[in-house]
């Protein structure tokens, strides 16, 4: 139709015989189209005036008719145009994106490692050190200790109503005066004559010391048996539960402190361990142990000095059961 319309402009008619011309076209093509049922779209010659009165007044212009049944050209590129608005474009952007989260968070998670190696060496480092000179620290408390071993009787185990009647010590250095031992007046009667053979005429007497007069004899003792700068280890059996809180409470009823310098060690612990180790359910009573090592029965049993000896014999015998140097039994002992 482009062609024809072209051809036609060029031929010498007047303009109102092409007009004809070209709507009697435009019936025969209308025909043609209708007896074919085509789709298609086509363009048409026509103007803004079919009127031949009045003659040609506009320009010719083309445009294009669509049938009802055919595509809608200017729609599909549309719809192109929106699809590709739609589905999002494919980029390596979001690949590189991706790659560098996974690199900063490789970075960061070695970085990570990093610090905690480094803090873990640091710490271990600090804990060695630390216990090098905890060890070099008990060492030269070692030589310069002093250990006693000692015992009480009381009347009764209740240590707020009840009264030390007898205490006695023993420095394991040994040597002149290595020893003491007295028995004490409670200033009340003694119900547990029993246990340990001790009876309330022995101890009510005005010649037997009360505590508040002996504490200042005890404090001289071990400050005669203490080395110079060093601390003394009072080691008893029991020691945590029994002996050392009734000393404990006997210092304070008579207004004493116990000295910073004394350090107490309880041998039971000691004993449960060797037992442990041995494989053994034996008892671990002060006499139980006696029978356990085979050693022989000094004086009689329940009373403080006796006692004293025999828990002497057996701390060589833990001590050796346990290899335990003298630093060991500094960090065995509490304040």
């Amino acid at each position: 139709m482009k062609t024809i319309a072209m051809c036609f402009s060029l031929l010498p008619f007047p303009r109102c015989r092409i007009h004809s011309l070209a709507n009697c076209w435009w019936e025969s093509l209308s025909k043609f189209r209708s007896s074919s049922g085509s789709s298609c779209s086509y363009k048409v010659l026509c103007s803004n005036n079919y009127e031949l009165e009045g003659g040609y007044s506009r320009r010719w212009t083309r445009r294009t008719i669509h049938s009802n049944t055919g595509g809608n050209k200017e729609s599909l590129t549309s719809n192109k145009s929106i699809s590709r608005n739609i589905i999002p474009e494919t980029s390596n952007d979001s690949g590189k994106l991706e790659t560098t989260k996974v690199r900063r968070t490789r970075k960061l998670s070695i970085r990570n490692n990093v610090v905690s190696k480094s803090s873990s060496t640091e710490v271990n480092t600090y804990d060695e050190r630390a216990e090098v000179e905890r060890n070099q620290h008990y060492a030269d408390l070692a030589r310069l200790a002093t250990i006693i071993c000692f015992d009480i009787e009381t009347t009764g185990f209740g240590k707020e109503r009840d009264r030390i009647i007898e205490i006695a010590c023993q420095d394991l250095r040994g040597g002149e005066n290595s020893t003491l031992q007295t028995l004490i007046n409670p200033e009340r009667d003694v119900p547990n004559e029993q246990i340990h053979g001790i009876s309330t005429n022995m101890v009510n007497r005005y010649d037997i010391p009360r505590m508040k007069d002996f504490i200042p004899v005890l404090l001289q003792y071990v400050r005669s048996r203490q080395l110079p700068g060093g601390v003394v280890v009072l080691v008893s059996h029991n020691g945590t539960s029994f002996d050392v809180p009734f000393l404990k409470r006997e210092f304070s009823r008579c207004s004493y402190e116990i000295p910073t310098d004394w350090l107490f060690l309880d041998t039971l612990p000691l004993a449960r361990t060797v037992m442990k180790t041995k494989g053994t359910k034996s008892r671990v009573s002060l006499q139980a142990l006696r029978e356990h090592y085979g050693i022989p029965s000094v004086g009689p049993a329940h009373r403080a000095l006796s006692d004293v000896h025999l828990l002497a014999l057996v701390l060589q015998r833990l001590t050796y059961d346990l290899k335990l140097p003298v630093s060991g039994l500094i960090q065995a002992s509490f304040k």
